[in-house]
């Protein structure tokens, strides 16, 4: 078992520093229900503190005075010092979120990743020069926001650090993390790796505190000006508002209810192995989760059985012990996931497997496969965030298209066919921001990520993304004739 430190503090202005009020929260490890560690707390006076101390760094121009190649030197330092530390750091993550080892250095791999990439794209963040004739010079210059605020999930705490505070960095700006408070660890190993690489003081800060408190006086702080969310459409919904007061610039990363369509000619080995990432890997609690499958009749009950005999085969427990289907995050987490099942079977739904909470220790729901159910039924509407999969038949090309895009969500899609003029007409009536075909997941960290309707807006990943942390400044000027 890895030792975790038994208390973590948070870092504001480069320190290492308690709560204000010395208040702490009792992590709790969701494959045991035990207690973990504890974490500093932060509240008002703590996010006034990292906030203060990311506008000096922005004062100072401590992060756009240097050569852009020292500010690439420091975002992919970061990548590199976390990857000394990846034993350690994906250990402590998986502790700390339940989430399967294997997993959690994924997820660690994957945070590197960004910090290497988009730190190599620091020095590359270029102005143009637009032509007005004679007498008039004009070029436009990559203006940084300043303070950039990121409200981290608590599914991916590791993950979501690197994709938003690395472009964020590469472009100027001066970073206050709030930590998910179930889970902050992942958020902690990486500032860990900040401290290390070398960044000015200031230039990354990190609070844990409850959304309610911290969360809510971050995204409100008059000293904010750029906001980064990935969380629930009401948490989202709640720091729009607050953003809209003082015209602040987000970007709305919100939840999913994501379907693959199934077609009779799927291969349906690919299919089984990503719905076993699609749905139950990090136990469904995945954003975009291929929570919904929507399947011809020639195939239904053959797509039924195989799924449903995948869940049954995963080995249950705890993350650290790289179990294959792990605990979720917590005891309210478990309630809510286990509410959609007992709710859906009693509207009509049947369970093909699954449907209840395992009698073990900790927080574990059984891989749950739904049939029977209505497009219109709560399960097959709503974000659920478990380990919980909903098969719903179609007749046609057209209704399952219907049916996918039936939703106020538009996050993920996805097409299972070995007719690629198939999928390319059905990914192109599909309404999401990503469509994967023939494998769930395909792509990486250099693909444009983000959602539509109330999935929200703004793109993560890829170059797209280091659009949403700078602005255009333009500067025209007049030119004498020396003559």
């Amino acid at each position: 078992m890895t030792e975790i430190d038994s208390y973590w503090r948070s870092y504001i202005g480069g320190r290492w520093v308690d709560a204000a009020d010395g208040r702490r929260r009792t992590l709790i490890d969701p494959a045991t229900a035990e207690s973990l560690a504890e974490v500093a707390l932060a509240g008002q006076a703590d996010v006034d503190a990292a906030v203060s101390a990311a506008r000096a760094c922005v004062a100072a121009r401590a992060l756009v005075s240097v050569r852009p190649a020292e500010r690439l030197r420091w975002v992919m330092g970061i990548g590199r010092e976390l990857a000394a530390r990846r034993d350690r750091a994906a250990r402590v993550l998986s502790r700390d979120s339940g989430k399967a080892l294997s997993e959690a250095y994924t997820e660690i791999d994957g945070a590197i990743r960004y910090f290497e990439y988009y730190g190599s794209m620091a020095d590359k963040l270029e102005g143009t020069y637009i032509p007005l004739g004679d007498g008039y010079v004009d070029y436009t210059i990559p203006v940084p926001h300043g303070v950039s605020a990121h409200v981290i999930p608590w599914n991916y705490p590791a993950e979501m650090v690197g994709r938003g505070v690395a472009p964020a960095l590469a472009a100027g700006n001066a970073v206050v993390i709030k930590a998910p408070e179930l889970d902050p660890l992942g958020c902690h190993v990486i500032v860990e790796a900040v401290e290390a690489a070398g960044l000015p003081p200031g230039a990354v800060n990190l609070i844990c505190g409850d959304g309610p408190v911290a969360g809510a006086a971050l995204v409100g702080h008059p000293g904010v000006d750029h906001i980064v969310f990935t969380g629930s459409v009401a948490t989202g919904q709640s720091i729009l508002h607050a953003a809209a007061d003082r015209v602040v610039p987000t970007v709305m990363e919100l939840g999913g209810k994501s379907a693959a369509i199934v077609f009779d000619d799927a291969d349906l080995d690919a299919l089984v192995e990503s719905t076993r990432w699609g749905i139950f890997m990090n136990a469904g609690q995945v954003c975009s989760a291929m929570s919904r499958m929507i399947v011809t009749p020639t195939v239904h009950d053959e797509v039924v059985d195989r799924v449903a005999s995948l869940g049954q085969r995963l080995r249950v427990g705890a993350g650290i012990d790289d179990a294959e289907l792990t605990p979720v995050v917590s005891a309210s987490q478990l309630a809510r996931v286990t509410g959609f099942a007992e709710r859906a079977v009693a509207a009509g739904a049947s369970t093909a497997t699954g449907g209840t909470v395992i009698d073990r220790p900790g927080y574990f729901m059984s891989p749950t496969v739904l049939v029977d159910v209505d497009p219109t039924d709560e399960v097959a509407r709503d974000e659920v965030f478990g380990p919980v999969l909903t098969v719903l038949a179609t007749d046609s090309a057209q209704e399952a298209i219907d049916i996918a895009n039936g939703t106020d969500y538009g996050l993920a899609a996805g097409v299972f066919t070995r007719d690629l003029d198939r999928a390319l007409w059905t990914a192109d009536r599909l309404a999401a921001g990503q469509v994967f075909v023939n494998e769930w997941y395909a792509g990486g960290v250099e693909t444009p990520f983000g959602g539509i309707k109330r999935s929200g807006f703004g793109r993560e990943k890829g170059q797209e993304a280091l659009r949403n942390y700078w602005q255009t400044k333009n500067v025209g000027i007049r030119v004498a004739d020396p003559r």
